[in-house]
């Protein structure tokens, strides 16, 4: 059937599954696996051995799976994050979906999660496909606003080419940034740029880069939080569920 979404907002359990009293035992999840990653534990043994233990469902395991890290990694991540003044007049590479759905995540009231590294994640999945929201648009200018406000020296925005609809949001966000020129707000030079594979372009990135996928915090130089630099500056309302600390 065809994706007739209109919104990247919460499921209809989320409300119950991520309420206050299950926080606790969310956030032991996440302690738990993450210790058995750091000590080569498989991630798919691991989330269900401690799945089990604690009756997670199905939606609560993909939130802790989405939140956990080892050790060495949080300890890596934490040491390559810079915060947002050093990316005044520094180049800066966009992982363009992973941003643009999770403040589109926030907008629209779904969950967004804090991870063990301090990323905020969303629960949204686009499989393949991606189909704009009433979100966007907000979305866009929002980010959009707040790069401006920080002032690098230039933004190149990767969109996964073999993503649908790709090349539409790409001219979708050109003609957002010539409206924005029409009426004078000032813009930091903006590159939309299809690739094949944004994880390896950025992990190579020489600027700062803005995404909370793990594969690229691993990889590369240097990152900053700015979904979360976002969502805390214009988005006070947010459904987020902080899911970090080790309390075992």
């Amino acid at each position: 059937m065809p994706d007739k979404r209109q919104h990247r907002g919460p499921h209809p359990d989320d409300e119950m599954l991520f309420a206050a009293p299950t926080v606790p035992t969310l956030r032991a999840a996440v302690a738990e696996i993450s210790w058995l990653l750091s000590r080569g534990y498989a991630s798919d043994s691991g989330l269900k051995l401690v799945g089990d233990r604690h009756n997670l469902t199905a939606r609560q395991r993909m939130a802790v799976r989405r939140s956990v890290c080892t050790d060495e990694a949080r300890s890596g991540r934490q040491a390559t994050q810079v915060p947002a003044d050093v990316l005044r007049d520094e180049p800066l590479g966009v992982d363009g979906y992973n941003l643009l759905i999770t403040i589109e995540s926030a907008l629209s009231g779904g969950v967004i999660l804090i991870g063990r590294d301090g990323c905020c994640r969303d629960l949204a999945s686009i499989h393949g496909t991606y189909r704009r929201v009433c979100e966007t648009g907000p979305a866009l200018e929002m980010i959009l606003n707040v790069i401006d406000g920080i002032g690098p020296a230039g933004v190149d925005w990767y969109l996964d080419r073999p993503v649908s609809n790709s090349g539409r949001l790409k001219t979708f966000i050109a003609e957002l940034i010539e409206a924005r020129k029409a009426v004078g707000r000032p813009i930091a030079e903006l590159n939309i740029q299809l690739v094949d594979n944004p994880d390896q372009v950025l992990g190579d990135y020489d600027g700062i880069v803005a995404t909370s996928d793990s594969v690229v915090l691993d990889r590369c130089r240097r990152w900053m939080n700015l979904a979360a630099e976002i969502i805390d500056e214009r988005i006070p309302g947010a459904f987020k569920i902080d899911l970090r600390g080790d309390r075992l």
